[in-house]
């Protein structure tokens, strides 16, 4: 993302000229004022996004709950006014945030439906007897939200979907072969009453998760669509610029007889996980029961142990709940059959604290580009100084941005703070975590006018000139 927009940047300010940001002047020294031609679709029209306006609280960034920063990504996410925390393990999502999930939930829409993903929302508030039909309302224990309605009916808070979706597949009788692979998911707040909330986002009581489920005619064609899920998985990751590690898992209390995670290698990661340097094979340590030193696959590798921040996870099911709650389908003779299962599961609000975990550094927020709530911040010159006169020049580039860049409409802000230093300002947009700062300074209003163009994530400054 980085080197595409440094390329974007570049051709931006070549094709920008002097005369198209400052006003044109008569030999005697005196502005022209030019009129620019009028145009239906003009961004003009748009309100500039100015700092002071956006809602970070800053009263906010300092309050937590005692003893709960533990993390860098909590700390940090905080301290930016991205998040404020409401009770153990839940916390309220700022403006900046609900911004860079709601991008993050866009590309996983792409993957998944690239797929043949269909999109839809359950539940969630679950009913005990499906939970019980599947022998989990009691395999859960403690981690289950359960409440009972007035009339002393129970039921649950969803931490996930596999018996309300099959109960849905159940339901449709008329389902066909043709119809096969279907492929289910939806992307909302899930709970799970933790013991111990910690490190923010990256385990709380209330989250965010995609959670697909999948129904085939066959176990060939369903680890086909298994294995369609994990790619699409790994694309996601790739396209976000995250290093994620595929290992063999244990199924746990979903149950099924395949299971991978997706993990972030992480110091603080709570999964051990076992890597061999001489073969593709990776595991959770909880996998292993043997020994733990030597590659099971090559047989000649060392395991090495490093530790992971889960943020995907999938599940071969096989018959396990389609069998239990009838989920049936016409097949090619004109019968029934059981469908054979897989579900598929990304920690939405999870992904978004581990990246922050695993790029940002200890003063500032790095996100990946896809990711970041804004990506461009304009820093005119302070109030009062002497090249107070390019502050409408400021202005003028937000709009020159997002005129030309129209992938930029809506994602350059303009820091309008100007009774706070150039520096100062510099300091917040670091640890905000904008992907490109634009510095509108001193040499804005020279002979031949410049711009400093800082890009946060590499901690590199280009120096960029306007064109007569």
């Amino acid at each position: 993302m980085e080197p595409v927009m440094h390329q974007v940047l570049s051709r931006f300010f070549q094709r920008l000229h002097v005369t198209s940001l400052f006003p044109r002047r008569s030999h005697s020294g005196s502005v022209e004022h030019v009129a620019a031609p009028a145009s239906p679709h003009s961004t003009r029209t748009r309100p500039t996004l100015l700092v002071s306006r956006l809602y970070q609280p800053s009263n906010l960034r300092d309050v937590g709950l005692p003893g709960e920063m533990t993390c860098r990504s909590q700390r940090l996410m905080q301290q930016a006014g991205l998040i404020h925390p409401s009770s153990p393990g839940c916390f309220y999502y700022l403006p900046a945030t609900v911004r860079s999930m709601e991008k993050l939930v866009r590309v996983i829409d792409q993957e998944m439906q690239g797929i043949g993903g269909q999109k839809l929302d359950m539940p969630s508030l679950c009913s005990a007897d499906l939970w019980k039909t599947s022998e989990r309302w009691d395999l859960m224990g403690k981690e289950l939200f359960r409440l009972k309605d007035r009339h002393e009916v129970d039921y649950c808070l969803g931490p996930t979907h596999e018996e309300a979706v099959t109960t849905l597949i159940a339901h449709q009788t008329t389902l066909s072969y043709r119809q096969l692979p279907l492929l289910l998911y939806q992307i909302t707040k899930k709970f799970r009453d933790e013991p111990k909330p910690k490190f923010g986002l990256l385990r709380g009581k209330e989250f965010y998760m995609k959670d697909m489920y999948s129904f085939d005619m066959s176990e060939e064609a369903a680890y086909q669509t298994y294995e369609s899920v994990c790619q699409a998985y790994t694309r996601l990751f790739t396209r976000l610029g995250l290093r994620c590690v595929q290992v063999q898992a244990d199924t746990g209390n979903i149950g099924g007889k395949l299971s991978h995670e997706f993990q972030l290698p992480a110091d603080i990661g709570e999964d051990r996980l076992l890597v061999c340097g001489n073969c593709s094979f990776s595991a959770n340590v909880e996998t292993l029961t043997s020994d733990r030193c030597r590659c099971p696959q090559c047989k000649t590798g060392t395991l090495v142990e490093s530790r992971g921040i889960e943020v995907g996870h999938t599940f071969y099911l096989g018959k396990k709940y389609s069998y239990v709650f009838s989920a049936t389908f016409n097949n090619p003779q004109n019968k029934y059959s059981v469908a054979e299962m897989g579900c598929y599961g990304l920690g939405v609000t999870r992904i978004l604290a581990a990246a922050i975990e695993v790029m940002s550094t200890e003063e500032g927020i790095r996100w990946p580009g896809l990711l970041a709530p804004y990506q461009v911040c304009v820093l005119p010159p302070k109030k009062g100084s002497k090249v107070g006169e390019a502050a409408a020049l400021a202005e003028d580039l937000v709009h020159s941005l997002s005129e030309t860049l129209p992938h930029l409409r809506g994602e350059v802000v303009l820091d309008d703070r100007t009774q706070m230093t150039i520096g100062k300002r510099l300091k917040d947009a670091s640890r905000l975590g904008y992907p490109y700062v634009i510095v509108v300074g001193q040499g804005a209003v020279e002979e031949r006018p410049r711009f400093e163009v800082i890009c946060q994530q590499t901690a590199t400054s280009m120096r960029k000139h306007l064109y007569r």
